[in-house]
């Protein structure tokens, strides 16, 4: 049961940061609609992170797990509010974005532990493809400045 959490674990992080990676690439290319789209494939993530939690305490996991998968249900919980329920604009003052893009990060970067539990060719695909996201979050912020 534990090597089967760890690789939907595994498996929910390179989704998150493919999906993710997919929202700035339809952003950078002005496609606003597409890129919102994308993002529903993230909230679905929440459903095995939802398991996941549950399963933690069966499976003995260390408080940081915890952390690493409430982090992230935390952001697309708040993603989720801010971007499609209230629509609230928040991009365009900087005291928020540095909030938001904080925020971001640690729950995109705890979902790299997450990955690791899987194995090493798991931790390193994450890790690239985290890194690839996270240069085109920093790209489309540049280039269109949402």
């Amino acid at each position: 049961m534990l090597a089967v959490a760890n690789l939907w674990g595994a498996i929910t992080a390179v989704i998150l940061y493919i999906s993710g990676s997919l929202i700035f690439v339809f952003r950078l290319l002005r496609r606003p609609a597409l890129a919102h789209r994308a993002g529903y494939i993230q909230f679905f993530m929440a459903l095995p992170l939802l398991v996941l939690l549950a399963q933690a305490p069966q499976l003995g996991r260390a408080w940081l797990y915890y952390l690493q998968i409430g982090l992230m249900l935390a952001f697309l919980l708040a993603e989720a509010l801010l971007d499609y329920i209230f629509k609230v604009e928040f991009r365009r003052e900087r005291w928020k974005v540095i909030a938001y893009v904080m925020f971001f990060f640690a729950a995109t970067g705890g979902m790299l532990g997450v990955a690791s539990l899987a194995g090493s060719a798991w931790m390193i695909a994450a890790g690239v493809l985290f890194l690839v996201m996270a240069v085109l979050a920093f790209v489309q912020r540049a280039a269109t400045g949402m």
